[in-house]
């Protein structure tokens, strides 16, 4: 029997006797046979456990080979020296002689100075860093890939130890744990929620974590891969058709994104590594949690967002292979009225699984707008924030909650006042949205009688049904690149032609824009090459990708002119720079129109504005463009040099503020005398303000998200916007050089009683 192998079964033996979880010592006996055995079976010097104990600070509980007298004495910070570095960063540090390392740091009490080489590897579990193990040698050496693998065994083990210790829960919050707090978020969708927190963390190992019988855990992963399957295909066949309208044409669509996360629980690759890992000793739960913990490490080195994302899809994946090891394929817990879930993260099949359960909403400490489950709740309308780091840690189970999906913040804990404003807020919101929907069906119109064009920006076929219920006017922006992110693969020509033909269905006789992939920046297709740039934002993405590989391009130009099939056609393409990329871009489509029949009965081809050297080619752009749609979301981030995905930049600068509204006003201005029209397009369009705000402006073609569109068709509505012309004409007058308009905007809307 080799070395690890042998040391696994005596570990099996230890876990078995009972004495790893005595409460007397919490330490002193369970430990020190673990660090021995390890250093015994892997021929190290010295094996060493760092417990993180409350304020980040790694105490040195047990030790073979070093002076014994440290333990309890020699501590570190996390992110100080080696062991510091391995909590912090969540990686294995494999250092021949550590030593001589930068990040080294010195402590005389353990009379380590014989020792080069250092095995550091973090002791994890649900997420959260416990410890570091370590071994030592004296001989300089880089330990072996077996080596490494055994000794992250060993540190699951560990973590169990030390969960089931009770000796690394955190700091005593006392007070601090009843007192209220406010976490800021990203809104993914607008709404209250106010209610009873859940709590959805990681999955714990409740049986055995080393196996017995290596070939009975394969057997059982089998079966039990089999079954998650079958309950995947049982959620999309028969939940899904259930969360959108029954009359909606495009039922079928609503599946795309679940579609593409049941191909990555098809995949055989990840389920491979667990099969490994329980042929290294492992249970099959233990090896699924292992190998869920390698993803996860690695995932959270990836700067890319939407990559980032994927980690949410892989961590439902191993939650519901453990659901279904357990025999649990769906969990049946009782979701109290209002309830608000809060996660690290959450997969797309997961939402669903809670939403059909009950809860009002939920807040996300890494979601992004792109990600899977973002994508559904904006189809199901569920208020969600992203980004509330540390929510889970701090809330508890019988804690409540307002979820402020319009501010962008979750307040745990919320005072009764608190409460009682938010509800009253609840109450007047559903008045409103009961006044809302009487408008679906009115045009909007100003109160003196100026037309607005209120369209929506719409990127999957389960948004559809959206067209009808908010009364659009049409789809101002479909992103052809959502789809293909939710299935993970730009689909051919034929898949892509259907999408698009369901979408022109869906409009009737109302307009949709079509713009082209907009891939790049902060989405990336899985497996797809991460460019080596420092600012993806403006880097190789969008017009520049379809430019420099045309096969792509062209091939979604002619899915476009198929799914036509007859019927007009507008096209426009993403982060155009100069009019000689717009022209290349142009000639590609008609060189397509040559090419299928039926031509379309009206071919509308026009450009995103984003990129402000446009500005500088207006007059030669406007001679060949059939339309413009400003963006507002990317021109703002690159006028004003701010990445809009920054926190700290969050609302510094201000779409009305003197520069963005000189330059909106000279794009009209041009575009009128060359007869151009002009829409807009982005969040900022969805809030009445803004809205308010550019129609005063001279800008009657909006389009944005679909929560946003009666709100602002009630605000026009109610709006003198010959009363309001002169005033904001006004204020730019006497006002130059101010950071923003918007303080002196909200209060003439307030002193008219708009609703803003």
């Amino acid at each position: 029997m080799t070395a690890p192998r042998r040391l696994l079964s005596r570990l099996r033996e230890l876990m078995a006797s009972g004495n790893t979880t005595q409460d007397a010592s919490p330490y002193a006996a369970p430990l020190a046979e673990l660090v021995r055995l390890v250093a015994s079976e892997l021929v190290s010097e010295v094996c060493s456990v760092y417990v993180q104990r409350p304020g980040d600070i790694l105490e040195l509980a047990a030790t073979e080979g070093l002076n014994p007298s440290a333990v309890g004495r020699t501590r570190l910070r996390v992110g100080e020296g080696i062991i510091g570095l391995c909590a912090a960063t969540a990686t294995v540090e494999n250092l021949p002689d550590a030593q001589n390392h930068p990040a080294f740091a010195y402590r005389p009490e353990t009379g380590e100075e014989p020792y080069a080489s250092l095995l550091a590897v973090p002791v994890r579990r649900a997420g959260r860093t416990l410890g570091v193990l370590a071994v030592q040698n004296r001989t300089p050496r880089h330990y072996s890939d077996e080596e490494v693998d055994v000794l992250e065994t060993v540190s699951m083990l560990l973590a169990e130890v030390l969960a089931a210790s009770g000796q690394t829960d955190g700091a005593d919050e006392g007070l601090a744990g009843t007192l209220p707090r406010v976490f800021a978020g990203t809104t993914l969708v607008a709404g209250i929620a106010i209610g009873p927190v859940i709590l959805h963390g990681g999955f714990h190992i409740t049986g055995k974590l080393l196996a017995d019988d290596p070939e009975a855990e394969l057997r059982r992963l089998h079966d039990a891969a089999e079954r998650m399957q079958r309950g995947l295909d049982e959620l999309i066949e028969a939940r899904m058709p259930s969360t959108v309208a029954a009359d909606n044409a495009d039922a079928s669509a609503s599946r795309e994104v679940l579609e593409a996360y049941r191909l990555v629980a098809a995949d055989a690759g990840w389920l491979r590594r667990v099969g490994e890992v329980i042929r290294g000793g492992l249970s099959a739960e233990a090896a699924v949690q292992r190998v869920a913990g390698e993803l996860r490490d690695r995932m959270r080195r990836i700067a890319d967002p939407y990559l980032r994302e994927r980690l949410a899809d892989l961590e439902d994946l191993a939650g519901r292979l453990m659901r279904s090891l357990s025999g649990n394929i769906v969990a049946h817990e009782a979701v109290p009225l209002g309830a608000i879930l809060l996660a690290r993260r959450l997969g797309p099949a997961e939402l669903l699984d809670w939403h059909a359960r009950g809860i009002d909403g939920a807040a996300v400490e890494e979601a992004s707008p792109s990600g899977h489950a973002a994508i559904l709740a904006r189809a199901l309308n569920l208020p969600m924030l992203g980004g509330t780091r540390g929510v889970v840690d701090a809330a508890g189970p019988q804690d409540q909650a307002v979820l402020d999906g319009d501010a962008g913040q979750l307040i745990l804990r919320p005072d009764a006042d608190v409460r009682q404003l938010y509800a009253r807020a609840m109450e007047a919101r559903s008045a409103l949205q009961a006044g809302w929907a009487a408008l679906r069906n009115r045009p909007a119109v100003t109160h003196d009688g100026v037309p607005v064009s209120l369209m929506l920006n719409v990127g999957l076929g389960l948004e559809l049904d959206q067209l009808d219920i908010t009364g659009a006017a049409g789809i101002g922006l479909f992103r052809t690149e959502i789809a293909m992110l939710a299935r993970g693969a730009i689909a051919d020509t034929a898949e892509q032609a259907a999408i698009y033909a369901r979408v022109m269905d869906a409009a009737g006789d109302r307009p949709v824009l079509f713009r082209t992939l907009d891939l790049g920046g902060d989405k990336l297709l899985p497996g797809a090459a991460v460019p080596l740039e420092e600012n993806p934002a403006m880097g190789w993405r969008s017009l520049r990708i379809g430019l420099d590989r045309p096969a792509l391009l062209r091939r979604q130009l002619r899915a476009l002119l198929l799914a036509a099939g007859g019927r007009k056609l507008s096209v426009m393409f993403p982060m155009v720079a100069t009019v000689a990329e717009f022209r290349a871009a142009r000639a590609l489509l008609l060189a397509e129109v040559r090419r299928v029949r039926p031509e379309p009965t009206h071919l509308s081809v026009g450009t995103m504005l984003e990129v402000p050297s446009l500005l500088w080619q207006l007059p030669t752009l406007l001679a060949e463009a059939d339309f413009i749609s400003i963006g507002s979301n990317d021109l703002l981030q690159f006028l004003f040099a701010a990445d809009r995905g920054s926190p700290a930049l969050s609302g510094r600068y201000d779409l009305l503020s003197p520069p963005v509204l000189d330059l909106l006003e000279a794009v009209l201005v041009q575009a009128r005398e060359a007869g151009v029209p002009v829409s807009l397009c982005g969040e900022a369009a969805s809030r009445p303000l803004e809205a308010m705000t550019l129609v005063g402006l001279g800008i009657t073609s909006l389009s944005m998200p679909a929560p946003g569109l009666l709100p602002v068709k009630a605000l026009l509505a109610r709006l003198d916007l010959s009363a309001f012309q002169p005033f904001l004409a006004a204020i730019r007058r006497n006002a130059a050089g101010e950071a923003s308009f918007r303080e002196p905007i909200l209060n003439w809307a307030r002193e008219h009683g708009l609703p803003v």
